[in-house]
């Protein structure tokens, strides 16, 4: 999912550079709610294995 940000990126950028202010801008949205729903995943997911991680015990 971080690399679909990243690919908004650089096409927000590509088309910025160009001219493409709609384009443009479209991509640069997407991109940063991709980077938001990568980061809230990530978080959760942190979150879910250090509290549901594995509780063996080494004798």
């Amino acid at each position: 999912m971080l690399r679909w940000a990243v690919i908004f990126l650089v096409i927000a950028l590509v088309a910025a550079f160009f001219g493409f202010g709609g384009i443009a801008g479209t991509a640069a949205s997407l991109a940063v709610i991709l980077f938001w729903i990568f980061l809230a995943v990530t978080v959760v997911l942190f979150l879910v294995s250090l509290l549901g991680g594995s509780r063996t015990t080494i004798p």
